[in-house]
Formats: C-alpha cells, structure tokens, sequence
C-alpha cells in the first residue's frame, strides 16, 4: 500500500505543534518561531488537507488592529494558494498570566467578562475562515487546594460562558459547533471536566446541548489511565464525537504529545479499527510535539510519521476485518449475540420465560470458554503484518 496521504484522508494539524518551538518547564526554546505561512505550506506539502489555530498562534497576543488584519489576509492569501482548510479553530485561555485562574471560572468576574469576549472575537475570525467546529479546552479551569474553588459555582460559571457563547453562534447564524476538552490534570493541579464522561454529562445540562460534543484526546484520556478507544467509543454512541486529537502517550504520566503511533500502539490500532468501522467524517486531527531534539527536519519527519503510522493502521485494520480467521473468531466470541437485544420481547415475556432463569443451566454456562485470547492473538498477528 501507498502510506502517501492525500487531503481525502482529512489529517490536519495545530499550528502549535508543528510550530512548537520544544520549550518547557525545565529548559528553553531549541527551535526558532516557525512562520503559520511556512506551516501551511510544508504541510500541504506532506499530505494533509487542514490546519488549525489557537487566536493567539496566529495573531500575536497584543497585536493592533491594523497588524491583525494584515496577518490574517496573509494567512488565509496562503490557505488558498497550497490549497488547505481550516476545520477548527479555538482560543488561548491559558497561556497569559490574566488567567492563572482559569478563563470561565476564574474567581476574578473581570477577567471571566474579558475571556468570553476574547472567544467571540475569535469565533467571528473562525467562522470567516470555514471552520465548522469550535473547540474549548479549559486547560486552566481547575485547582490546586480545596478551599480555592467552589466547584459548584465554577460548574455554574462554565456552564453560563457556553450557553452565552451558544447564544452567540445562534444570533450571528454560524455553522459552528463546539467540542468540549477534556483532561484531567496540568497546567493544573485538577482540572473540570476532566473524562469524556465528565463533559458528556455536563453538555446535558446546557441550554443548547445539540451545539455541543466533545474534542477527546489521546494522551488526555490515557493519562488518567482510561481507554482512550472505549472514550471514544461512548462519544460516538452519544453523537457527540465532534472533533479528536490524535498523538501518542506512554501510561500514566506527564501530557508527552508524542506522534500518533508511539506509546501505546495497541491501543491505537483499536481507535483506527473503531474509527474507520464507525464511519467517522470527521478530521483525523494531530495534537503532537515535535520532541525538542529535532531540528526542522525532524519536525516535517515527526508530521509525516503521524499520517503514515494511521495508515499503516488502518491498512492493518482493514486486513482484521477481512480476515475469515478473525470473522469465524468473533463468532466464536458470540460478538454477533452482543449484537442482538437481550429481551426484545419484553419484560413480561422474560419474566415469564423460565429458560432464562429457573431452568437456565448456570454451570454449563459458566464452563463456555470466550474464546477472546484466540481472537486477541489475530489482531496482533496482523498488527505486526505478521503473515499466517
């Protein structure tokens, strides 16, 4: 198979991790700041069909009115020309220290007003630019001590600062949708809505839940020691897998960004299988760092690693489900019986069925093997293109 992507298979990128310059707590920058033109133009280059910003990855923090403008027909003069869209964008709550705090539930009202302002502004430049979906990370939402946040009133807070920006796309007739971040911990010590489950919940209590689904990612979910497949897995069932973000993680530690593929690779050979078999449309969206070993070479080699190693995975997902081996597995599995409603014919008929309960042979039942290790076996077979 050709691993060559092309725009059809909608991989797009941050312009913060291409352009992530490898500076982080313990050490500097290794890497100059990297143009958002030069962005689009590299990665139209390697195969990809979109990018995606934070306000302030484009328009510097501060800039005038007049720089604003000429940055932003600069950069969309380049999406056109290497032929690139921009299917999500979002903001920067997180990195000025105005929100140490938090941006929706600072304890700070003055700053929670500027921080909503700061997300229309950038609503009305995403809308301008196509995007479609609008993701909101609260990266500082959150604590460290007990005491210091009511988590009530915070809930309060967020959920107030989404109805009025649902509000705000509704009157304005956006296309626009949000997806939700979740993660559980750092910058902050804990921070709200930290699981797909946690957001799912909350998006129930909003004033327009249509608007709203979740933006899960790979490393966020795994780091809580979660799968990331079965996260995905429920936000599909809800509807509400708007939009994710790709990268690799090894367990439970620190937030690494690694290229999607490294870490855990099981695990991503089964997000591919569910992706593909699930019929998602959605961008294949890569949320990475470049480690801050690589020079600028590196960084194209670490973006084309992540498209090719889906692929690859895809490729190999491909195989498993086409596999007569793997077909015949799955039923031994009784994956078809998962299939079928376990009382379709009611309540009253199950009640009444003594098959089910009073003649039900429990220590037969309990004898039948699963079969799953026969099964299990398979997918790493042709995970590893192992040819039997």
């Amino acid at each position: 198979m050709n691993y060559q992507p092309t725009p059809e298979d909608k991989f797009s990128f941050g312009l913060w991790t291409v352009g992530w310059q490898g500076r982080d707590p313990f050490g500097d920058a290794t890497r100059p700041a990297l143009d958002p033109v030069e962005s689009v133009r590299r990665l139209a280059e390697l195969g990809a069909y979109g990018v995606t910003f934070h306000d302030d990855d484009l328009i510097p923090f501060g800039s005038s009115e007049a720089e604003r403008e000429r940055i932003v027909k600069r950069f969309r003069e380049a999406l056109d020309t290497h032929g690139l869209v921009v299917p999500m964008a979002t903001t920067n709550l997180f990195t000025h220290p105005v929100f140490k705090d938090g941006g929706f539930t600072s304890n700070d009202r003055d700053v929670r007003r500027y921080a909503l302002r700061k997300v229309i502004r950038n609503i009305d430049l995403a809308a301008e630019l196509g995007a479609e979906t609008y993701v909101a990370w609260g990266g500082r939402e959150g604590s460290e001590s007990g005491g210091a946040k009511d988590v009530r009133l915070a809930l309060d807070r967020m959920k107030e600062a989404f109805d009025l920006l649902g509000e705000y796309v509704t009157e304005q007739g956006y296309d626009l949708r949000f997806a939700i971040e979740p993660k559980p911990n750092e910058p902050r010590g804990d921070i709200l809505l930290p699981t797909v489950g946690h957001a799912l919940a909350f998006i129930e209590r909003l004033e327009r839940p249509e608007l709203y689904g979740v933006n899960p990612e790979v490393g966020h979910e795994q780091m809580a020691g979660l799968n990331f497949a079965h996260g995905i897995a429920q936000a599909l069932w809800s509807g509400k897998l708007f939009h994710l973000d790709l990268n690799g993680q090894n367990g439970t530690k620190y937030d690494q960004d690694l290229r999607f593929g490294a870490g855990d690779l099981r695990n991503a050979f089964w997000l591919v299988d569910l992706l593909e078999t699930a019929g998602y449309e959605g961008p294949r969206h890569f949320d990475f760092k470049p480690p801050r070993t690589e020079d600028f070479d590196g960084v194209w080699a670490s973006a084309a690693g992540c498209m090719r190693n889906y692929l690859i995975l895809k490729e190999r997902a491909a195989a498993f489900r086409a596999d007569p081996r793997v077909r015949e597995a799955l039923k031994t599995a009784r994956l078809d019986q998962l299939a079928l409603p376990t009382a379709e014919d009611g309540l009253a008929s199950l009640l009444g069925d003594k098959s089910a309960y009073e003649d039900f042979d429990v220590e037969a039942a309990a004898e039948r093997g699963m079969a799953f290790e026969a099964l299990d076996q398979l997918a790493t077979d042709h995970l590893l293109g192992v040819q039997v």
